[in-house]
């Protein structure tokens, strides 16, 4: 009956991917199918926690989320959870051997959002690396499959597809992240002076990004490159629709791409992939 508990606890990870967030659900049914429920688990796991700081207003987040953490580190040491999404994440932790240091940087990234705090160069990458890069980095360890080698030859690229998806969710959320929550993630930028300059400097960086995790893509073992290509490409397609937005719309707006568009791209980089193409070749 452990094996049914188990996979009602990964099915538990499936409907909430598929609950927040379409673009992820559609990327993880392109991967192998072998890859599905690890990273539905992996995506469970840190949704949970967000929610917990942006989410539950009405509750003490930091006594929540000192407990989620301590359930978390128990259940990956003792190897079981009677919450559904934590005996899911800790399965395939101790499956895939995911250091216990990218679980530390995640759950230390998501108290940042407990305090309201100045967002330095510094603190804006350690924050970026908790948030987001430590989140490819599981991600490649299943990947990877145990292959050390691969996993530490792509790990630059998998941390760059974070941080670039990360700071694309930053401009993108930039109006709701101020007003609802206080926050201003990029270090020096103000919402009340954000400009076209402020704007420009951002879309470079986050340009630099998704060049090198291109690269990353293409190392990537056949199981995991179409999946992995596909948020990518969802991702750049966000990116373009922002970076022709003035910044003044920006403070005013939450840019989206429309299921219908997420849907063709799903097809058309999955016709792309049958036909062997040159993935470069999209933008």
């Amino acid at each position: 009956m452990l094996e049914l508990f188990n996979q009602t606890s990964f099915q538990c990870s499936r409907i909430i991917t598929e609950q927040y967030s379409t673009s992820f659900t559609l990327g993880i049914r392109t991967l192998d199918r072998r890859f599905h429920m690890p990273i539905y688990a992996i995506y469970g796991f840190v949704r949970c926690a967000d929610e917990i700081v942006d989410t539950f207003h009405d509750f003490d987040k930091k006594a929540l989320l000192d407990k989620f953490r301590e359930d978390t580190y128990a259940a990956i040491e003792g190897g079981i959870s009677l919450n559904p999404v934590l005996q899911a994440f800790q399965l395939i932790v101790n499956r895939y051997s995911i250091e216990r240091e990218l679980v530390d940087a995640f759950l230390d990234s998501m108290e940042m959002d407990l305090y309201d705090q100045s967002y330095t160069p510094d603190v804006y990458n350690k924050y970026i690396f908790g948030s987001a890069e430590v989140v490819g980095l599981m991600c490649l360890r299943v990947f990877c499959e145990g292959d050390n080698s691969m996993f530490e030859r792509l790990r630059a690229g998998a941390c760059s597809l974070g941080a670039a998806f990360q700071k694309v969710n930053f401009l993108r959320d930039l109006k709701s992240d101020y007003l609802e929550r206080g926050r201003i993630y990029f270090p020096g930028v103000e919402f009340t002076t954000f400009d076209p300059v402020c704007k420009q400097e951002i879309e470079n960086d986050i340009e630099r990004d998704f060049d090198a995790a291109y690269q990353g893509i293409l190392g990537l073992p056949p199981g995991a490159r179409q999946g992995v290509y596909l948020a990518y490409v969802y991702y750049r397609t966000l990116f373009e629709k922002i970076k022709k937005i003035p910044a003044a719309r920006i403070q005013e707006e939450r840019v989206r791409v429309a299921d219908r568009k997420k849907l063709a791209l799903l097809a058309h980089t999955y016709f792309k992939f049958r036909m062997n193409a040159l993935i470069a070749s999209f933008f």
